[in-house]
């Protein structure tokens, strides 16, 4: 790390540059394992109140590393579950969703649609019901393509193995950590990023995710709030087999699945040039990102960066923000050398 203070002054370059434009605030946490390496908050979170290192965000798609993918790493560990269980082993489904399995879940081989509009004609519970029974427009195994509907479909697979409600199981795993601002939901406060307008009201503590927010608020897919305290902790912990073993960790960060020309781990993205993760980063680095603004990323020797946006405060539909991303990366992971492999 000769010249970290040259990194720390990029950094700064690059989310200046998207200040007030793309988002109107931020923070950015550097880190490694029990280690913070830089932390800052920058802006504000409506153009009036100041970002604190501890503002409360919307993670969007993150919720589907953070709550979903290890609430699944939890029970595969705990022998509940393999990755080529089909998922009409736990649920009630009509074939051919039956015969899809956790693995094409995980890495977005299922086949299904990336959306749903049904959220416009249903709530809660029947919501839940009518996804689920969406049947997939193409064989599974064949291709990558991102659905949403994957992650919900593994929050009910969840529920159904623990026997609980999917906030009560993925809490029971984050809180003993000491994440105790990680929560679904968690309504109005004072220091929470307002996102966009639903319904002529901000949003502020609710999920920005269409599907989440009517579901009620909580879904494998989004919906989960978390700040960059709680998601150092998260990493700490998931880095050093606090959360499940790490031989566990290795095989959902480290396997690699193709299909159709592109590349997944299992839960998280496998970096690619030009994406989120930056031009950096190796296919033993993981991460994933949020629709609200917000991604982390790990290289492989265990060095991350959170980066934490409420960039729908501005335009929700902007996608300025992984030109930022990628400078981000780029200049952390470019910057800072490699220590080695974590595994």
């Amino acid at each position: 790390m000769a010249d970290f203070d040259g990194v720390v002054k990029s950094v700064d370059r690059v989310i200046l540059e998207g200040l007030n434009k793309i988002y109107p605030g931020c923070v950015v946490l550097i880190g490694r394992p029990g280690e913070v390496l830089y932390q800052k908050a920058y802006g504000t979170l409506d153009f009036e109140r100041k970002t604190k290192l501890d503002t409360l965000y919307d993670l969007a798609s993150l919720t589907k590393v953070v709550a979903t993918t290890t609430a699944v790493m939890k029970l595969f560990s705990e022998g509940y579950l393999h990755l080529h269980d089909p998922i009409g082993r736990f649920l009630d489904l009509e074939k051919p969703k039956s015969e899809i399995t956790v693995l094409n879940l995980l890495t977005h081989t299922s086949g299904m649609q990336p959306y749903s509009e049904l959220w416009k004609y249903l709530r809660g519970r029947e919501l839940l019901e009518e996804v689920l029974k969406i049947q997939p427009v193409e064989e599974h195994g064949k291709r990558i393509v991102y659905s949403c509907l994957n992650f919900i479909t593994l929050m009910a697979v969840v529920e159904k193995i623990a026997n609980m409600p999917f906030d009560r199981f993925v809490y029971s795993i984050l809180e003993p950590l000491g994440m105790k601002n990680t929560r679904f939901s968690p309504g109005f406060s004072e220091n929470t990023a307002p996102t966009s307008m639903r319904d002529d009201k901000r949003l502020i503590g609710l999920p920005d995710d269409e599907l989440a927010y009517y579901l009620g608020g909580i879904s494998g897919n989004a919906g989960l709030f978390s700040n960059a305290p709680d998601l150092f902790v998260f990493m700490t912990s998931l880095l050093t087999g606090a959360i499940v073993p790490l031989n566990v960790v290795k095989l959902f960060t480290q396997k690699i699945v193709e299909a159709g020309g592109s590349k997944r781990h299992l839960g998280w993205m496998c970096p690619a040039s030009g994406t989120s993760s930056g031009d950096m980063l190796s296919e033993k680095s993981f991460g994933h990102s949020g629709f609200t603004g917000t991604t982390i990323w790990c290289r492989e020797d265990g060095l991350f960066v959170i980066f934490l946006t409420n960039k729908g405060f501005i335009k929700r539909h902007e996608e300025e923000i992984m030109r930022i991303r990628i400078l981000l990366h780029n200049v952390v992971f470019g910057g800072i050398e490699c220590t080695g492999t974590l595994f």
